[in-house]
């Protein structure tokens, strides 16, 4: 309590040395803030919330780090692979807070509540891929705790639209309802359709310099969902020392699946694949349209990884 309470005296009476993370300036907002800081001050008093505190001494506590997105970039099998290790605790359902008006205006205390239980040396997770591309998500985590520990998983961000294209396809077709083809999302008026929603999720460098705004780059990690798919142990190795966690995960956490095409987890001799949805086969598209999307995304891509510090094997 004493350290949340220090960072809001420091937050009022520091200067802004950052120009990239501004000032908030509606009445409305800061309004906003105040509540959800009173909030988080009782939810600190576990006493208060007795419903959320078992007798073995786990309980109900914020993330203190979220996996941010990106949407169809393999934030599922992130969670899964990151819960094989004993000291994560992972809320299953995207919880869809800082996103959804409807669950922001609840408040701290029913995100707790989404929350799984966990022990105090556990760190617990949340993960909602829609968060990244949400413009208010990266000013509503930093008013809550400003040294969250954020998640980023990428993909070719041509791939990413296609499997985007994919999801939506098989939900309708899961309805008995029909769904038009990719090429009529993708071409409007003879040229690539920029406009397509799936299309913007994959500016990675416009949504990055939204978050880069309120955190530094060192609270970001990006973990390469290429790679995670094709070998996922260097990428999990990765996030364990970001988080710093103890080495708890092995390479023998994880076999490939022939039938499947992907790796599945092993976990105590218990062995689980993602679900049948994960790592459908995208539908077939003219060479040529897959050359317009790779075009289009070169200039993005490139101020991405400048952004970034880092590259990416993408087209």
């Amino acid at each position: 309590m004493a350290a949340f309470l220090l960072g809001a005296v420091l937050l009022v009476v520091q200067p802004q040395i950052v120009p990239s993370r501004p000032t908030i300036n509606s009445k409305a907002e800061t309004s906003s803030q105040s509540v959800q800081r009173e909030l988080l001050k009782k939810a600190s008093q576990k006493n208060d919330f007795k419903e959320n505190i078992n007798s073995n001494g786990s309980c109900r506590q914020l993330p203190q780090t979220i996996i941010i997105g990106v949407r169809k970039g393999g934030t599922r099998a992130l969670l899964e692979m990151l819960s094989l290790h004993p000291d994560i605790a992972a809320a299953e359902s995207e919880v869809h807070f800082f996103d959804w008006e409807d669950h922001y205006r609840n408040g701290l205390e029913w995100y707790i509540n989404q929350m799984p239980f966990s022990y105090p040396h556990q760190i617990t997770v949340e993960k909602t891929p829609a968060y990244f591309t949400s413009p208010k998500v990266p000013e509503r985590v930093y008013n809550m705790n400003q040294s969250m520990r954020l998640l980023l998983i990428l993909r070719d961000p041509s791939e990413r639209v296609l499997s985007d294209y994919t999801q939506v396809f098989y939900n309708h077709m899961q309805k008995h309802k029909p769904y038009p083809s990719i090429e009529q999302f993708l071409i409007k008026d003879g040229e690539l359709n920029v406009d397509y929603k799936a299309i913007n999720r994959s500016l990675y460098y416009v949504h990055m310099q939204n978050w880069l705004k309120y955190f530094p780059l060192d609270h970001i990690h990006i973990v390469d969902g290429d790679k995670l798919i094709k070998d996922p142990f260097p990428e999990i190795e990765k996030v364990e020392r970001f988080l710093k966690l103890s080495p708890q995960i092995n390479a023998s956490n994880f076999y490939f699946n022939k039938t499947k095409g992907f790796y599945c987890l092993r976990d105590s001799g218990r062995e689980r694949c993602l679900h049948e949805s994960k790592g459908r086969a995208h539908p077939q598209v003219d060479t040529r349209l897959l050359e317009k999307l790779h075009e289009y995304f070169h200039e993005p891509n490139k101020k991405f990884f400048e952004l970034v510090g880092r590259t990416f094997d993408w087209h």
